[in-house]
């Protein structure tokens, strides 16, 4: 009985010295939130230990590029089904290589009318954050509602794909997801809930190889450290408005373990720069959370 009560009450201290040093974090973030001007959204996960951190963790926020996991998620799911094939070919004709919108496929390829598979199509997507090979997917699997079906969440907002996000401001605007859904949708990619084993780790591998967003969870992390992400933003307006600076992912600590992390930036005048450091603060906080605990 002795034993017992000192194994219950050892376990009481603990979930009390962990509460309060979790305030502390809760702290810190909004701090750095406080001295900026945006409105941000964070979900915090801790993969292995279950531990969760919310701040307007439940409101929408417009996703931007960060949908294209999503994406990945829906057509990678019918790649499980047996109804698409990695090695499948996609002729991406020059007309779909659209301009003023950010396409490094088109730079690359300006003439277009060249044949890729689908797993290059979703590497371009995710990896690269292509706009135009990015619709040229959600036209492959059946327009944005196959999306929506897919993901099935009331807090999964998508009605616009990328070509039609850049035909106005308030366009780009009506995706939207919420920070913990985000987070939700890393932590069940991760234990592996929503894709086969090894479609899990093809995405999961193309997340790590992201060349865009350097400055955002990554940013102020130790070199090197493994991050699983993708990334969305906005243009700025003339009256200085950046939409959006997002970033949600998968951060790997020096002891194995993982975090999911999910920022929302939203409707900033700062410099962009300034926007993007918001979320590095706010991961590099978080990282050290985890070091110290």
């Amino acid at each position: 009985m002795k034993k017992r009560f000192l194994i219950i009450f050892y376990l009481l201290l603990s979930l009390q010295i962990f509460g309060q040093k979790k305030v502390v974090l809760r702290n810190q973030i909004e701090q750095i939130i406080a001295a900026k001007n945006a409105a941000v959204g964070v979900s915090l996960f801790g993969l292995e230990t279950g531990d969760t951190l919310s701040i307007n963790g439940n409101k929408n926020y417009p996703m931007l590029s960060v949908f294209k996991f999503h994406i990945a998620l829906t057509v990678l799911n019918k790649v499980d089904k047996g109804e698409l094939s990695l090695n499948q070919k996609l002729f991406i004709k020059k007309s779909e290589l659209l301009e003023n919108t950010w396409s490094p496929f088109r730079d690359k390829f300006p003439d277009g009318n060249i044949s890729i598979t689908l797993k290059e199509a979703i590497q371009w997507t995710v990896k690269n954050s292509d706009n135009n090979i990015c619709d040229i997917l959600i036209r492959l699997i059946g327009g944005v509602k196959t999306i929506d079906s897919f993901i099935n969440n009331p807090d999964f907002i998508i009605v616009n794909n990328e070509e039609d996000m850049h035909q106005n401001w308030e366009a780009q605007f009506l995706n939207t997801t919420t920070p913990n859904n985000a987070t939700h949708l890393l932590k069940k990619l991760f234990q592996t809930q929503i894709l086969t084993k090894s479609s899990t780790k093809f995405l999961y591998k193309t997340m790590l190889e992201t060349s865009v967003g350097q400055n955002r969870i990554k940013g102020k992390l130790p070199k090197n450290t493994e991050v699983a992400h993708r990334t969305g933003s906005s243009f700025t307006n003339d009256a200085g408005l950046t939409g959006a600076i997002n970033d949600i992912g998968i951060v790997k600590l020096p002891n194995g373990q993982h975090f999911a992390i999910s920022v929302f930036v939203h409707n900033t005048t700062e410099k962009f720069k300034d926007g993007e450091e918001i979320i590095a603060d706010i991961a590099k906080a978080t990282w050290d959370y985890y070091q110290k605990n």
